[in-house]
Formats: structure tokens, sequence, C-alpha cells
């Protein structure tokens, strides 16, 4: 029994370094593309490096997790570490923006099979007293590394290159790698099923045309451009061809038929509301520390720890109360202070001091966690083992895309609402500063652009700017990322209405069966 336990014990250690890495390498390019860029160029192409990445990753976990439920888990998993490894590997050596881009791209693909299919494993492998606990340290996990992934970013390209950003999986995949491979022997039996291609294919397809939709609007592209409208007009026509074929495959993606029961349909709805106002959060925190208040990169980035501190709690807790409440009990409360902590932030002004915004950002890490643990079992303890993949990976599938509108289309307002505000203050501003015709406006160093708040990131660059004018372009960027907190609190409100709607269902502890991970 002995050598039984720690069998498990490296397995769900190498689950937990996949999840590590995957999650994490979501949000650690970001800090690290101002180096990337100043070594590789390719400025007007940057953007593709984060959306290949999240293209190939949410593409991949319906179509993998489906994949897992009909021949097995373990072998998609390696496949998706080896995958993973290399196009860590692959990027480190990356030239040019463009190669990147494509080495990311194969990252991406491996990241899919990895995050959905590690929560199902875990749910698999231990017994079912047990996966309350290991639920809330798997979310604690997914949730620490989201966040932590943008610190780590910086700090790697502080003091090492930017190639280390990539480097440092090729260690950590491997220790995943030897744990999964030598000690994980999968004994439930799976059953070949017919692939459902026409599913798979528009599936991919509506997720990349709605990515490169909403990353390349109103930057590459107006918004209303050929190009962009063509996106989503291919978005909408492939995705209701998903939503056909779907209907008529016999072994489809995602199956419909999944979301009848109320507490699977719940969970989906939480984790993409929930995504896309924690995300909002983690992203323009930062910004506002280091363009409002004037900090360094690094200390903007330490304020994101509160957050993560509170995460790590309720993610534990939720993962021990599921077993003794119903999910409904701990998605409720914790919801309710997602709401009240991005209500909170609605308040900051260039005034607001550093330990007020980390009082707010503990408020939303406790508001958040339990999502990460309590919905994954939630989602699969409504399904037998052939069908948990399945349920795990369209549970990520549509938190990520929650994430991923929501940092959109929230910035598109958020920027919006800059430029106005900066449109209204410039020319007073330019007045005062004495400005002249064909110098900069207001003062403003050449070539700077106001339509990207990272423009005033720089402690250089905010130097080279005159008193008045800097007071009236933080007072912009202060009001359009309060306005932005406040559009975010939305998402949050229908996260906790959905939580309402969970029914009475808890983790149900009895004989069911789990496998056994031991040897033969």
């Amino acid at each position: 029994m002995a050598a039984r336990n720690n069998k498990i014990g490296f397995v769900l250690a190498g689950l937990l370094l996949s999840i590590l890495m995957a999650s994490m390498d979501n949000t650690i390019v970001a800090t690290a593309m101002g180096d990337i860029v100043g070594k590789l160029g390719g400025l007007d192409k940057f953007v593709w490096v984060t959306s290949a990445y999240m293209v190939a990753e949410m593409a991949g976990m319906p179509i993998f997790g489906k994949l897992s439920d009909m021949y097995g888990r373990k072998k998609f998993f390696v496949f998706g570490i080896i995958v993973f490894m290399l196009g860590s590997a692959l990027c480190g050596t990356a030239t040019s923006i463009v190669e990147l881009t494509m080495y990311r791209a194969i990252q991406g693909i491996g990241a899919g099979a990895l995050v959905p299919i590690a929560f199902t494993i875990m749910f698999d492998v231990v017994a079912p007293e047990s996966r309350g606990k290991l639920g809330g340290l798997f979310g604690a996990v997914f949730g620490l590394s989201s966040v932590f992934g943008p610190l780590l970013g910086a700090y790697i390209t502080e003091y090492a290159t930017w190639e280390w950003v990539f480097y440092i999986n090729l260690p950590l995949g491997l220790i995943a790698f030897l744990f999964i491979a030598f000690f994980y022997k999968e004994s439930h039996q799976h059953q070949s099923q017919q692939i459902d291609w026409l599913g798979a294919i528009t599936l991919i397809g509506a997720v990349v045309c709605l990515i490169f939709a909403l990353e390349l609007g109103g930057k590459t592209f107006a918004w209303d451009s050929a190009q962009i409208l063509g996106l989503f007009a291919g978005f909408i026509v492939l995705a209701l061809i998903f939503l056909y074929a779907e209907t008529k495959a016999k072994e489809p993606i995602i199956s419909f038929g999944m979301f009848r029961k109320r507490v699977y349909w719940s969970s989906n709805v939480i984790a993409m509301f929930s995504g896309a106002a924690f995300i909002t959060a983690s992203v323009y925190i930062p910004i506002f520390i280091q363009g409002v208040l004037g900090g360094k990169a690094t200390n903007s980035g330490l304020v994101l720890l509160p957050m993560m501190l509170g995460s790590v709690v309720t993610a534990s807790m939720g993962g021990v109360l599921m077993t003794k409440t119903k999910y409904r009990n701990i998605m409720i409360p914790t919801l309710a202070l997602l709401v009240v902590g991005l209500g909170l932030l609605t308040t900051l002004d260039e005034g607001s001091s550093l330990w007020t915004i980390r009082v707010y950002m503990v408020m939303i890490g406790l508001g958040v966690g339990a999502s990460f643990s309590v919905l994954s079992n939630a989602a699969m303890n409504a399904f037998e083992p052939q069908r948990r993949g399945a349920a795990s990976s369209t549970l990520n599938f549509l938190r990520s895309l929650g994430m991923t509108m929501g940092i959109t289309i929230f910035g598109i307002v958020q920027s919006q609402v800059f430029t106005r505000k900066m449109t209204d203050s410039m020319a007073g501003a330019a007045g005062e500063a004495g400005a002249t015709a064909g110098a900069p406006a207001g003062g403003l160093p050449a070539g700077m652009d106001l339509t990207d708040p990272h423009a005033l990131l720089s402690p250089e660059l905010r130097q080279g700017i005159p008193p008045q004018v800097l007071d009236s372009i933080t007072h912009a960027l202060s009001s359009s990322i309060v306005q932005l907190f406040a559009w975010a609190v939305i998402p949050a409100a229908l996260a906790l209405i959905a939580s309402f709607f969970m029914g009475k269902e808890k983790m149900v502890v009895g004989e069911e069966q789990h496998e056994y991970t031991g040897g033969h």
C-alpha cells in the first residue's frame, strides 16, 4: 500500500508540474515581450506571439479531452508534455518574431492537452474521499501559476535573458514526463469510437477566426475593415456548422446532452464569466501601479502577490469544503467577494495607496480561488469516467475563452475611454506647456503612442514628459482603468447569479472505483 501511495504521489507531482507550466506560459511571455521585440524586432507582429499560443491551446482542449476519453489519458498527456517541451526549446532558438509565433503555436498544442487531462487524471486516480483536498491543491496551483507568470517573466528578463522564459519549461517538463511515463499505469478500459472530424475542424476554424478578429481589430485593422468583418463572419459560419455537426455526430467533441445537468452548465457559465473578471484585474492592476502611481515593473508585479495568496486560500478551502457542503454554498459567498472586490477597485484614483490596492486584491483572490478547484470537480463528478475528459476540457475551454474575450473587450473599452479623455485634456495641457506647431503635442516625447497604456510604463519615458502634461495623462489613464473595472463587475455578477443555479449537488464520497496507478 505504501509503494502504491508513493507512486500516486509521483503521478500527482507530474500533473501539478504540467499544470504549472501550461497555465503559467499563457501569461509569462506578456512581461517579456518588450525585451523580445527589442531583440527580434517585429513590433507590428508581436500580438501574434500570444494569439498563436491561445488559439492552439483553446482549440486543442476539447479535442484532446474527448480523445482521452476514447483512447486513454496517458498517451495524450505524454504527447502534450513532449510537444510542449519541443515548442519551448524551439521558442528559445527563434531568430525572428515570425519564427517565435510558429513555435508558440506548437507550445499551445501541447498545453491544450496538458491542463484538461491533468485535472481528469487526478480525478481518476485518487480515492473519492481525497478528491476534494487534492482538487483544492490542483486549483490553487492553476490559479497561482496564472498570476505568477507575469511576475516571473519580469524577473527572468531583468536578471537573465528572454530565452529563459521558455527554457525554464525544459527541466520542469522532463521531470513531469518521467513521473507520468514511469509511475502512471492506466487501468481504465477505453473503447475506440468514431472521431468527430467535422466538429474538430470547424471548432478549430471558429476559434482561429474569433481570436484573430479580437486581437487584430482596432490595432492592425479597423473594426469595420473587410479583414475583421470577414473574420467575424467566418467565426459565425463555422460556429453554426460546428453546432449542427455536434447534434449529428455519434461521439461529438462537445456533447450538448451533458449540459442538461444543472450543476454542469452552471459550472461552465461561472468558469467563463469569473475568468473574464479575474484576468481583467490581473492585467490592469499592474498597469495602474506602474502607469498611474509610477511604480517599477517588479513592484507592479508584486502587487499581484496578495491576490495569489487569496486565491490559494479559497482554492484549498473549497477543495476541503466540497465534500462537506453543496457546491453553491462555497461558490456564492466567494463570488460575492469577487464582485465586491472589483467594485472597490472602481474607487481608485491617483491618490490611492498601495496598501489599499493590496486589500482589494486579497478580496479578488479570495473571490476567484474556489472557482479553480470547485468547478472542475463539480463538472467531472456529474459524469462517469468515460465522459470526464470531455467534461473537464469543455470547462477549461470556456474559462480560457472567457479570459480571452474579457481582456480583449474590456481592453477596447479602456483604450477608447483613455483616448477620449486624452483628446479632451491634451489641448489645455498643450497650451500650458507652450507647444508650438510641429512640436510634439503637449510636450510629449516624439513617437509616443498614447493609444497604448504600456507607453507610460517606462520611468525613463515619464521623465521626458512635462509635469503638467504627465498629470493629465495619468489622470486619463486612471479614469479609463477605473471604468474598465466597473465594466468587469458585470461578468463577476453574472457568475454570482449562475452560482445560485448549481442546485443541491455536492461531492459524493462513496464506493466508486478509481483507477489503480500503482502497477499491474
